[in-house]
């Protein structure tokens, strides 16, 4: 075996982010993925972000690599039939369409699970399958404010803002591939399969989990701390001289050796800071303090200072800082892709590194349609007439 999911076959119905970044998962892992576009209009997302060349979009390019690009028309009835053979050779079927939209296309998980019993079909949506929002229409704004994500993200006493990534998408990807790989340990024993049921909303909660704790144990409504954080003091950004940076005194170890790093060694046994719950209560004190220390020195200064005693310390990079990092260069966070259409460009890897089986990038992303031909020939059997015959329906693309 060269990578972990080698032998495991996936249709991916997805599109737009969530559905398609578990589906990348998959693929980086070894797993064949038949990314199965809507007739005529492709994934939504090809249009996203930066143009390229050819047609392409970073945001795009990025996303689907080691994908094999399908196009099949599931309204006729002689694409539906393609869907089922597909789903009779395959481990998995991933969709994330609004809820009951494949249902009326009669090419819903009982349907397919007739076919094959052994089937992991996962649903990504909004709300989930069942309750009341179930069928509403769920982009990754709506779930960050539904689920009150953004009530606690932004600066003190402003209005909520929307997380800097899709987070609420991204998390959601996370747990749809979670699920189908504890789906798939259960296939392995039984042989059977079933259905995987991703709601963006709960992915929210679970990120919120410990606010809700809180809320739920002192009926307080949390609200938006900065870069702060409820839960420890200090942990937050702090402007110098020259730049800010990100502290993060996470125990009362760190506390006793901070104080002393930065030539204040009297705020260690300070009764209103000696430990976190104090610290945390005394949080306006504390901040305003330490911001009127770390304004004596340059960022430079207190990163040698800080770093130096073993205290959480980061820059606040910009995306140009973090691609060209050191880190990431000495990892290999990037890596560099040869496009037909766009050429050499760089996209994020894969991050679990695996010592014996790693995650490999082996094929760009498909335009639309690009291996329909192809998957219709090698992974059906179907002969050339056939195909021609498909074309000539209006089942699979005239090109």
């Amino acid at each position: 075996m060269k990578l972990p999911l080698e032998g495991v076959t996936v249709l991916d119905l997805t599109h737009a982010l969530a559905g398609p970044y578990c589906s990348t998962m998959l693929a980086d892992y070894g797993a064949q993925v038949i990314k199965l576009e809507a007739f005529g209009a492709g994934d939504i997302a090809r249009t996203w972000g930066t143009p390229l060349a050819g047609g392409e979009t970073a945001y795009f390019a990025a996303l689907h690599r080691n994908k094999k690009g399908i196009e099949i028309d599931l309204k006729h009835a002689r694409g539906k039939d393609l869907f089922f053979d597909l789903v009779e050779r395959c481990d998995i079927v991933i969709e994330n369409f609004r809820v009951g939209t494949l249902k009326k296309l009669g090419l819903e998980y009982a349907k397919a699970k007739a076919r094959n019993a052994g089937i992991i079909y996962c649903s990504i949506s909004g709300f989930g399958q069942t309750g009341p929002y179930r069928e509403r229409a769920a982009l990754d704004l709506i779930l960050q404010a539904e689920s009150g994500m953004i009530s606690v993200t932004g600066e003190p006493g402003g209005r909520g803002v929307r997380c800097g990534v899709s987070i609420a998408d991204l998390t959601a990807g996370l747990n749809a591939a979670f699920g189908i790989m504890a789906a798939l340990r259960v296939k392995e024993k039984t042989g059977r399969g079933q259905e995987v049921d991703v709601s963006m909303m709960e992915g929210q909660m679970s990120l919120l989990n410990t606010l809700i704790g809180n809320y739920l144990a002192d009926g307080k409504i949390p609200g938006p701390m900065g870069t702060a954080y409820t839960a420890l003091t200090p942990y937050q950004t702090f402007h110098t001289k020259t730049k800010d940076f990100a502290l993060a005194v996470g125990s009362q170890k760190l506390w006793k050796v901070f104080c002393p790093a930065i030539g204040h060694p009297e705020l260690t046994d300070d009764p209103r800071y000696a430990v976190n719950q104090m610290r945390t209560r005394n949080r306006e004190s504390l901040v305003a303090t330490l911001q009127e220390i770390f304004m004596t020195r340059t960022f430079e200064e207190w990163e040698a200072a800080l770093l130096g005693s073993g205290v959480p310390f980061g820059a606040l990079n910009n995306m140009a800082q973090v691609v060209e990092h050191p880190q990431v260069q000495a990892r290999g966070s990037l890596v560099e892709i040869d496009h037909p259409k766009i050429g050499k460009t760089r996209i994020v890897g894969p991050v679990a590194k695996l010592s014996e089986t790693p995650a490999t990038v082996r094929s760009m992303s498909p335009s639309l349609g690009e291996h329909t031909e192809e998957v219709l020939r090698d992974f059906l059997g179907l002969a050339p007439a056939a195909i021609a015959t498909l074309r000539e329906q209006g089942v699979i693309a005239k090109r």
